[in-house]
C-alpha cells in the first residue's frame, strides 16, 4: 500500500505509474470524508453516532463502499507483481512483513483502544472508567480460528480499520510460497490468452464481475469489512496481480473503460433498492436481497476496472536533451509529499476521526455544518499527526510503514 519516497523534482522511477500513486491518495484522504458521514447515518454502527441522522448518508456511503477498498486491493496486486519479479518471493515477504506488521501492530496498540473506550463513553451517559482502567479489557482475548485471518477476537478488542492491513498483509504472504512453488508457465499461458481474447472482443474485461456477483448472493456481505465479504478481497487482489502480468490488459482497460464505468453505475443504481428496503440486504436469502448483492458484486468489478483506465494516461516523454523543468508544479509537491504517507495516514485517520466527533456530535447545529467542522478538524489534525509524529524521524517512519 505504501509507496517508495520520491522527490518531485528527482522524477519517477522507469515504469511507474503515478495514477495508481494517485488513486490510494484519494481513497485514503476520502476516507476521512466517508468516516465523518457514519457519524450521521441512521444505519450502522459507528464509534459515536449524532443526534440527528439522514438516511441518504445510506446511498451516498454505499456508491463509495462498492469500489474504494477493492480499489486498493487490485492496486496492491498489481504492486504485488512488479514487486515480486523485483526482490523475489524471500524478500518480498520479509519486506512486506515489515512493511505491514508493524504499522498493524503500532495501530492495534496505540490507536485501536481509544476508538472502542470512546464507544462506550458515548454510548452510556453513565460510563466513567477511565482509559487506563480499559487498556486491559480491551486485550483480554483470545483465538477464534473460524475467523480467519482475524484470530484474535474479544468483547472490546478489535483490529478496527486496520482490518485492511491484516488481510493485505495475509494475500502477501499467501501469494509469495505460490509464486516460489508453484509452476509458472501455467498461469502465464492463461494470462497470454485472456489478454489477447480480451484485446479482440470488448467485454470480455466484465466477465469477472459473475464470480463478484456470485460471492456477493451467496457467501453475503460484511458490514465490518466495508461491506464486502472478506474473501471478496482476494480475488480484488489476485486479479490485480494477473492484470500486471501483460501490458495488453492495460490497453483494454482504458479502451473499455469508459462503457464499463458507465455499467457499474446502472448496476449499483439498480442494487441501491434492495439495499434501502430490506431488513439486513447483507445476509438475507430473500429474492431481493440475493439480486441486489449480486448487482453490487458486479458493479464492483465494473468500476474497480473502470477507474485505473479512465485515469490512465501515458506520461509524455521529453525529446532527448530537452531540460527538466526548473521547480515542481505544485501538483508535484503535493504528489511528492502524500505518496509516501499513504499507509500512516489510513492508520492515523480514524482514532482522529472518531476523537473529534466524540465532540464534535454534542453541538446544537444542523448536520451540514457539524460535518464540515468534523472533515475540517479531521483532516487537519490527520495531517499534522503524520507531520509532527511520523515523517520526521527513521524510527517512527519505520513503525508506519515508510521507506528510509
Amino acid at each position: 500500500m505504501a509507496t517508495r519516497t520520491e522527490s518531485p523534482q528527482a522524477g519517477l522511477p522507469q515504469g511507474r505509474r503515478p495514477e495508481l500513486d494517485v488513486m490510494r491518495m484519494a481513497v485514503v484522504v476520502g476516507l476521512v470524508f466517508f468516516h465523518s458521514a457514519l457519524v450521521f447515518a441512521t444505519e450502522g454502527d459507528f464509534y459515536v453516532r449524532n443526534a440527528d441522522t439522514t438516511e441518504a448518508i445510506t446511498v451516498i456511503a454505499g456508491f463509495g463502499v462498492v469500489w474504494a477498498m477493492p480499489l486498493l486491493f487490485l492496486i496492491s496486486g498489481l504492486g504485488a507483481r512488479h514487486s515480486l519479479r523485483r526482490r523475489g518471493a524471500g524478500t518480498f515477504a520479509k519486506e512486506r512483513s515489515l512493511r505491514l506488521g508493524i504499522p498493524l501492530l503500532v495501530g492495534t496498540l496505540l490507536l485501536n483502544p481509544l476508538s472502542q473506550w470512546l464507544r462506550l463513553r458515548s454510548s452510556d451517559p453513565d460510563y466513567d472508567e477511565s482509559y487506563a482502567g480499559f487498556l486491559p479489557r480491551f486485550f483480554d482475548v483470545h483465538v477464534e480460528f473460524d475467523e480467519l485471518p482475524f484470530f484474535l477476537q474479544g468483547e472490546h478488542f478489535e483490529t478496527g480499520h486496520l482490518w485492511f492491513v491484516v488481510l493485505l498483509l495475509t494475500f502477501s504472504l499467501m501469494l509469495a510460497p505460490l509464486h516460489r512453488f508453484l509452476p509458472h508457465e501455467p498461469f502465464h499461458r492463461l494470462a497470454d490468452r485472456a489478454a489477447a481474447v480480451s484485446l479482440r472482443r470488448r467485454g470480455v474485461v466484465l466477465l469477472p464481475a459473475l464470480a463478484f456477483a456470485a460471492i456477493c448472493a451467496f457467501a453475503g456481505m460484511e458490514e465490518g469489512y466495508a461491506g464486502w465479504h472478506r474473501w471478496s478481497y482476494l480475488l480484488f487482489f489476485a486479479a490485480g496481480f494477473t492484470l500486471a502480468t501483460d501490458p495488453r490488459f492495460r490497453t483494454v482497460m482504458r479502451r473499455d473503460a469508459r462503457p464499463t464505468a458507465c455499467l457499474g453505475v446502472l448496476l449499483f443504481m439498480a442494487a441501491a433498492p434492495g439495499f434501502t428496503t430490506a431488513d439486513d440486504p447483507f445476509t438475507e436469502t430473500t429474492p431481493l436481497a440475493v439480486v441486489s448483492r449480486a448487482l453490487f458484486g458486479a458493479a464492483g468489478w465494473c468500476l474497480v476496472v473502470a477507474i485505473p483506465g479512465l485515469l490512465d494516461r501515458p506520461r509524455r516523454q521529453l525529446p532527448p536533451g530537452s531540460p527538466e523543468p526548473a521547480a515542481p508544479t505544485t501538483g508535484q509537491r503535493v504528489y511528492g509529499y502524500l505518496a509516501p504517507a499513504v499507509l500512516p495516514l489510513y492508520v492515523l485517520h480514524q482514532p482522529i476521526v472518531v476523537a473529534v466527533a466524540y465532540f464534535v456530535v454534542g453541538w446544537a447545529a444542523p448536520i451540514p455544518v457539524e460535518y464540515v467542522v468534523l472533515v475540517t478538524i479531521s483532516l487537519a489534525l490527520t495531517l499534522a499527526a503524520y507531520e509532527l509524529l511520523v515523517r520526521r524521524t527513521r524510527v517512527t517512519r519505520f513503525l508506519f510503514g515508510m521507506r528510509g
